[in-house]
């Protein structure tokens, strides 16, 4: 686990059919830390995350439980899931708790929709420090720049893209992201060269 911007700590676990990295995020807050998407951890990892302890865990979407139930046991945290995603992730076997809802303030990070993917895909605005974090919205591959996953795991193509251009409307320079390669400054740059691709 390493310190990607201040405060903000990945880990990364590479997925071989995919070609790329899935990540997972802590966050470090005095008032109890955030664990976003956590993706499986090598016993290192596990013991930072441990000794860091964890608050609540903040799910993206419905299928990065990933490794969720795992820090919840170790940790005592609570996991969160906007409600849309709720019951395919119990399905899968996520262990949930409480809700996500669009516009909640979480500490630091105001919570965002951005269904298409799945009907309940959110992400996570941290405005003071210009940074968002997405799930499956945005996907950083290649790295260095935006793209989308293929459209056979979306429910609903065009919906995604148009939660994509929205995220336009606010203000980030960091983009970290689920999958893929985080971008760390001009992100919105490259985000809106993602957005010309789409079409009208």
């Amino acid at each position: 686990m390493r310190e990607i911007v201040s405060d903000v700590f990945i880990w990364s676990w590479f997925s071989d059919p995919h070609g790329y990295n899935f990540n997972g995020y802590l966050i470090r807050r005095a008032e109890g830390n955030l664990c976003i998407d956590p993706v499986e951890p090598g016993d290192d990892d596990l013991d930072e995350i441990a000794r860091a302890g964890v608050a609540r865990i903040l799910l993206t979407n419905r299928n990065h439980g990933r490794a969720a139930n795992r820090v919840r046991a170790l940790t005592g945290a609570r996991t969160a899931i906007h409600p849309d995603d709720s019951a395919h992730a119990r399905d899968q076997g996520a262990e949930l708790d409480d809700e996500l809802h669009v516009g909640e303030r979480i500490g630091s990070l105001v919570v965002l929709g951005v269904p298409g993917k799945s009907p309940g895909e959110v992400a996570f605005h941290w405005p003071e420090r210009r940074v968002l974090i997405v799930g499956d919205a945005v996907i950083g591959n290649p790295p260095g720049h935006c793209g989308l996953l293929r459209e056979q795991v979306m429910d609903d193509p065009a919906r995604l893209r148009a939660s994509v251009r929205r995220l336009l409307d606010i203000d980030f320079d960091t983009l970290l992201v689920g999958d893929g390669e985080p971008i760390l400054e001009g992100a919105k740059a490259r985000l809106e060269e993602l957005v010309e691709t789409f079409p009208e």
